[in-house]
């Protein structure tokens, strides 16, 4: 039974041979291409929240995580002076974390991880008092974290490929007039890409008008501590919590959830989420993957390992369980 099954594989592969020098070098992009989909991660996760959580680039190279978003800047607008905080890393706020310089450049080059900043946080000090306000806090996001200039950047010279509002507090204003003076920032050769994590309640309470702006690129909905987070008697609920956010202007929405239940009440287990709650998510246009909270707890419990060959849309997903038999050129 094992020799007939080689001979009934090999027998499926086409023979090179017979093929035009053309037709060759397509098949071979093609199965390129599929290879490249099938190592691609669709995680994205918050990092900056433990000092024992590990480095930055130790994150980026497990393999786990598209996008890693740097938490927090926490402090900003209304005239302060903006402050960053990392917990037990490093001070950013005294020069203290410019060494990470390196090692956000490693995650996007190395690893091909985006890079964010995230904003706001549930402890902190921020708000935007005017459209004036947004715009000066705009400026000194570019300066000091994009692709501007300022002599003090708290995380050194390496030029982040975006920024998240992980906004918890102070309500929506001007919100929306950050996007848009961050958005402007864009370029053709490198995009300010823009994200937020809004609480699962539709609409949000902080970040709707800037999520109704059209110009985020991720939204990383937060399925947790309230009525519409996943339960076995509440799937219904979480379902049609879902189709609404699926509706956003935004090009991706990702499932937010904790990764251990010391990190949130709305835990929900990797066998629980593969077979139960993805199935819900994956057939809807816009779901693009799910988010964990944070590195420290994903350490903790091996979360993003168990369920990273699982959590694609399911157009990459199909890539990722094709067996691709490496071809020769003749």
């Amino acid at each position: 039974g094992r020799k007939e099954g080689r001979k009934r594989a090999t027998s499926s592969w086409f023979d090179m041979a017979s093929l035009s020098p053309l037709l060759v070098a397509v098949l071979c992009l093609l199965l390129a291409l599929t290879g490249r989909l099938r190592a691609e991660s669709c995680i994205a996760v918050y990092w900056g929240r433990n000092g024992l959580e590990g480095g930055l680039r130790d994150a980026c190279a497990t393999g786990y995580y598209k996008y890693v978003l740097i938490a927090f800047l926490n402090q900003f607008g209304g005239g302060q002076i903006p402050q960053m905080n990392l917990a037990g890393h490093c001070d950013a706020n005294s020069g203290g974390c410019t060494f990470l310089s390196s090692d956000i450049i490693s995650c996007q080059q190395d690893y091909n991880v985006t890079v964010m900043l995230s904003l706001g946080g549930g402890i902190g000090r921020y708000g935007l008092a005017s459209e004036e306000d947004a715009r000066e806090v705009a400026t000194y996001i570019w300066n000091n974290f994009l692709g501007g200039s300022s002599a003090n950047r708290p995380l050194g010279n390496a030029v982040l490929d975006g920024v998240d509002l992980d906004i918890e507090g102070g309500g929506p204003a001007h919100y929306d007039d950050l996007v848009r003076y961050l958005k402007a920032y864009s370029t053709a050769e490198k995009k300010v890409s823009l994200s937020a994590a809004p609480q699962c309640p539709f609409p949000d309470a902080h970040l709707q008008p800037a999520i109704d702006t059209g110009l985020l690129d991720y939204a990383w909905v937060q399925f947790c501590n309230n009525y519409c987070a996943y339960s076995p008697s509440n799937a219904a609920t979480f379902a049609r919590t879902w189709k609404q956010w699926d509706c956003l202007n935004v090009s991706k929405v990702f499932l937010s959830l904790p990764a251990s239940p010391l990190a949130g009440n709305c835990y929900i287990r990797p066998n629980v989420l593969i077979n139960n709650v993805l199935p819900i998510v994956k057939h809807f246009k816009k779901y693009g993957g799910i988010t964990i909270w944070n590195r420290y707890y994903d350490g903790i419990t091996n979360f993003s390992a168990a369920v990273k060959d699982h959590v694609c849309p399911n157009d990459l997903s199909f890539a990722s369980s094709m067996r691709i038999k490496p071809l020769t050129m003749i």
